[in-house]
């Protein structure tokens, strides 16, 4: 099941945050693992493009459907990630419904958008097809996802959310919690109203929704609040509080 097909459901999906390790592997060792999507995060890592196009196929030769966050809302970052494969597309501090419109244009072909034509590429996998039907099969393989972060974001989340072409809602809860003046304070009103506002814009407009969770408990409790795409932790993490919680036992195993 591609990404667009797994944010018009609104079943639990978990994925893991890539932010260090785009092996030839790592698409396998989430199949294995059983998760449902990755996110694929060059923002924060450092990744390049030429690192993205490799990692989407090893995401693909495994059946991993992969969420791409480019650096910047520019529309070169976002057209070039749907060029070399990406299914779903995230760009960061989405904050008002033009700008969402911007992310619409940049990622869909013409009657949808306003993306520069490239096709036979890595994104239809080098097929030849007649251009309309190419154009579509583009649109509807491709998800928008807004990832509200700041206060300005929230406070526009119903618009955003009700605009045609964006198919989910995505919670950057660190920043909009700087945004909204209370930096890691997750329990603030402001934050939690601020939560609660995007739920029920992405449950009004039935859209999907999703967030970074740093444990099993939190997961639990953010898709009982509505949120489907449920992103674990990330590979980094994963390994080092593995390592550390697996040492710990073993020294104090054997003292």
């Amino acid at each position: 099941m591609g990404l667009k097909q797994l944010a018009a459901s609104k079943e639990l999906k978990v994925g893991n945050f890539i932010v260090e390790f785009a092996t030839p592997g790592i698409g396998h060792i989430l199949k294995e693992a059983g998760l449902d999507f990755a996110f694929f995060d060059m923002e924060h890592s450092g990744f390049g493009f030429e690192t993205l196009k490799s990692a989407i196929r090893y995401f693909e030769a495994a059946g991993i459907p992969v969420i791409v966050r480019v650096p910047a809302l520019e529309n070169d970052m976002l057209a070039r990630a749907c060029d070399m494969g990406a299914e779903g597309l995230i760009a960061p501090m989405i904050s008002t419904v033009a700008q969402a419109q911007a992310m619409v244009d940049a990622v869909k072909y013409f009657p949808a958008g306003k993306r520069g034509v490239g096709l036979q590429m890595a994104h239809d996998n080098y097929r030849a097809a007649p251009v309309a039907a190419a154009l579509q099969a583009a649109n509807d393989r491709t998800a928008v996802i807004c990832l509200i972060e700041t206060a300005e974001g929230a406070s526009n989340v119903d618009g955003i959310a009700a605009l045609p072409g964006v198919d989910g809602l995505w919670v950057g809860h660190f920043d909009l919690s700087v945004s909204l003046g209370f930096p890691g304070e997750f329990g603030h009103p402001k934050f939690t109203a601020a939560i609660e506002a995007i739920i029920a814009a992405a449950k009004k407009h039935n859209k999907a929704l999703g967030r970074l969770v740093p444990n099993v408990e939190q997961g639990i409790a953010c898709y009982r609040q509505g949120f489907d795409f449920i992103c674990y932790s990330g590979d980094v993490w994963v390994l080092r509080d593995g390592l550390a919680a697996a040492g710990k036992a073993i020294r104090d195993g054997v003292r």
